[in-house]
């Protein structure tokens, strides 16, 4: 098959749809696919074999993500209503690579007849133009958007914060689920995110299918010869998308440090400047006791595992939860909560501690419980890396995605 992946932001370090980019163009290529990939900035890596196909950007939001390469002359009203939009605070940043992507699909049309075009999580309108090239298209929604909208108010700190917040998800929401209505097939990453989908955007379930992403087992694994650091946690994840928990933990943290001096280090996946997590860790006065890193490889970012004694994913939903997943592959037990896909990944007392989302003092007392109990924590981590292994793999996720292309054309 000839496949054409969309995904308007492509690096790794944007969040779950970079690994998702990465991974599934990956296997698709190696079971003997065709695979083109067409990203907006910042850019995936692909493998060699998988053709990149780089779109400009004139969002000024990229930039907080590290690309430079969407600078340049406005030159038609696409360009000139994304800078204009996203100036002004408002999220059109897929509506306008979707625009991108249709010329661009039209563009090589001639010399490349695609047999199904995947969109990841854009859903923006210019897809449905992909109607008139009578092109199968499949896309996969991690999640639904007004999740995020409802943990960025709830976590508001002011009426005006919560106006710019509603201002910013204006557009987006109501193109997420107009769109995402109007695709021939549905892929979704978790039983929870399919009764998400089914609620907020209305697609039924029988329109959807469920393929769980997949682990590099081989990259995220234990090394047995790594010192641990003692009462050391490690969390992974955007910390300026306020579902991910980042408050609560630190809260958490500031309850026992005084009876268990923790040491955490927050590997932050999002921009590389951030504000709420280091302004959280001045308020709390934990300064010495938290540790922020930026932009890690996947080999430091194992190395980060390795030397953590446990890891920590309090948010208040997720899809998925790759930093759940990438902790099991290594070994570390999991303190998470009972929110979005994570009960799907965590089994209570099994490979991991499950609570209620945002409850501060269930969070301490499970912190403090694992960090006191070195066996605990190793048949915890032997336990998670065995479903790692056993449930999550990118090879059989591609061969899933395969069968839903099939049934699309």
């Amino acid at each position: 098959m000839k496949i054409c992946l969309l995904t308007y932001r492509g690096n790794m370090y944007c969040g779950g749809q970079g690994i998702y980019i990465y991974y599934l163009s990956r296997e698709l290529q190696r079971l003997g696919h065709e695979v083109h990939v067409i990203s907006g900035p910042p850019y995936p890596q692909v493998i060699e074999g998988v053709k990149l196909h780089k779109l400009k950007s004139h969002s000024v939001l990229v930039s907080g993500h590290g690309a430079t390469n969407h600078v340049g002359p406005i030159h038609n009203a696409i360009d000139l209503c994304e800078f204009t939009a996203t100036s002004m605070g408002v999220y059109t940043e897929p509506f306008a690579f979707s625009m991108r992507a249709y010329h661009e699909i039209k563009r090589l049309a001639p010399d490349i007849t695609f047999d199904v075009i995947h969109d990841n999580q854009c859903l923006g309108y210019g897809l449905t133009m992909l109607k008139r090239l009578k092109l199968p298209l499949v896309a996969t929604i991690h999640h639904p958007i007004s999740i995020d909208r409802a943990a960025d108010f709830e976590q508001a700190l002011s009426r005006m914060e919560r106006l710019r917040r509603r201002w910013f998800y204006s557009f987006y929401v109501p193109m997420q689920s107009s769109v995402a209505r109007r695709v021939d097939r549905v892929i979704t990453v978790s039983e929870c995110s399919a009764r998400e989908i089914e609620r907020l955007i209305g697609i039924p379930q029988s329109r959807m299918r469920v393929i769980y992403n997949g682990v590099d087992t081989n990259l995220f694994r234990n090394h047995n010869g790594t010192a641990k650091e003692p009462k050391s946690i490690i969390f992974v994840g955007n910390t300026e998308d306020r579902k991910k928990g980042i408050i609560h933990l630190l809260q958490a943290i500031r309850i026992i440090k005084d009876e268990c001096p923790v040491k955490l280090t927050i590997v932050d996946g999002g921009a590389p400047r951030t504000a709420y997590a280091p302004s959280l860790v001045r308020e709390y006065g934990l300064h010495n006791q938290v540790t922020i890193v930026h932009r890690l490889s996947g080999e430091e970012l194992v190395q980060h595992y390795a030397t953590a004694e446990i890891a920590a994913v309090p948010s208040l939903f997720e899809g998925f939860g790759f930093p759940a997943a990438e902790a099991m592959a290594c070994e570390l037990p999991v303190i998470t909560t009972k929110a979005g896909a994570l009960p799907e990944l965590v089994s209570d007392g099994d490979n991991g501690i499950l609570i209620e989302p945002g409850d501060v003092p269930a969070l301490a007392a499970a912190i403090k419980r694992l960090l006191e109990d070195k066996e605990l924590r190793r048949k915890m981590g032997l336990a998670g890396r065995e479903i790692a292994e056993r449930k999550f793999n990118w090879e059989q996720a591609a061969k899933q995605t395969l069968e839903v292309y099939q049934q699309a054309q």
